[in-house]
């Protein structure tokens, strides 16, 4: 008898548990039907269409096959990683970890021929020297006409001109920092990176080619001279340029010429005038030019009367109306000592003085 689950007739001879198996190997699956390229068409499809008994069937669209996409899926993981890590190195290049090259400044002290010409009033000496067209104040130093570069925005070089040009006011036309020793207005527009070599040169001057602080700004030696005028007069250019991809650079060259009499002078006493010439060649970075903060690379400056006798890197100490230069040349140069520059001086020719 059969089991309570099996037909009366008994189990099929093809069904599971039969007696017949000869027949199990060649049993298909309806996966291995469904993936069979060629299908029989039925009898009903044979009589209307008098087709062939079969067709063939287009391959199925499985996609990519598991392995592949996730093979696909690791390189781009790969390939990602690669790029952050590039990114986002933690260990910086040894060029990049180089400090940056510090301020180079040259300052040349220019001797009188002869005595100083001076006067009672300021507005005739500047009208019988060559700065009688000369602007007065910031007006003699106005922005030039800027256009983008490869790559930074006409925005970004306006920036760089205007932080340019308020270094070169702050140095140079601030009285508080001509004759009364203050030094924070332009120390803010320095670069981080310089301010420890600013405030060295400040704190231990020295005639070295970096640690003058006539090299940073004007200022003259107040226990000698005292602005006559504050109408300073000015003329100069400004251009700016790209130098590389990362950064731009601008250079100034400005003459300024101050009217100064001696300390404590009252209004009787003649004024002379004393010019300075100063050439700077400013850097800026992106970071730079947000933060509204320039570096300082070259500062190339001539100013005159002065003695060459005399030290010019701590204060310019001028040679006043009716003074002559004293006898002897600049501090002896040692050619043995490394790190050190060479002292100069120059002659300051006739024609650049007023003639009274």
């Amino acid at each position: 008898m059969g089991g309570p689950g099996d037909p009366p007739e008994g189990t099929p001879e093809a069904a599971p548990g039969g007696g017949e198996d000869e027949y199990r190997s060649v049993v298909f699956d309806e996966s291995f039907v469904r993936a069979a390229r060629l299908q029989e068409f039925s009898a009903q499809e044979r009589l209307d269409d008098h087709a062939p008994a079969v067709r063939r069937r287009r391959p199925l669209n499985r996609g990519l096959p598991r392995q592949a996409l996730v093979l696909v899926v690791l390189i781009a993981l790969a390939f990602g990683t690669a790029i952050y890590m590039g990114v986002r190195n933690p260990y910086q290049s040894p060029v990049a970890a180089l400090p940056p090259e510090p301020l180079r400044m040259t300052v040349i002290p220019l001797a009188p021929q002869g005595a100083v010409p001076g006067a009672t009033d300021p507005e005739r000496l500047f009208a019988h020297s060559p700065a009688a067209q000369f602007s007065v104040g910031a007006e003699g130093i106005p922005l030039p006409a800027t256009r983008r570069t490869s790559h930074f925005s006409e925005s970004q070089v306006v920036s760089a001109l205007t932080t340019a040009k308020d270094y070169i006011v702050d140095s140079s036309l601030y009285p508080e920092v001509l004759t009364r020793g203050e030094v924070r207005a332009v120390r803010v527009l320095l670069d981080p990176d310089q301010l420890d070599q600013f405030d060295a040169s400040f704190d231990r001057p020295a005639a070295d080619g970096r640690h003058a602080p006539t090299g940073w700004l004007v200022r003259f030696d107040p226990a000698r001279a005292q602005l006559a005028d504050s109408r300073i007069r000015v003329r100069g250019t400004l251009r700016a340029a790209e130098t590389d991809a990362a950064t731009l650079e601008v250079v100034a060259d400005h003459t300024f010429v101050y009217a100064l009499r001696p300390t404590g002078a009252g209004g009787r006493a003649k004024a002379s005038l004393f010019t300075v010439r100063r050439e700077l060649h400013f850097s800026f970075d992106r970071d730079d030019l947000r933060m509204h903060q320039a570096r300082l690379v070259v500062s190339y400056v001539q100013a005159g009367p002065l003695s060459c006798a005399e030290d010019s890197a701590n204060h310019f100490r001028p040679l006043l109306a009716g003074q002559t230069a004293k006898a002897g040349g600049p501090a002896g140069t040692d050619p043995y000592a490394t790190g050190g520059t060479t002292a100069l001086c120059g002659s300051l020719a006739a024609g650049a003085q007023p003639r009274v």
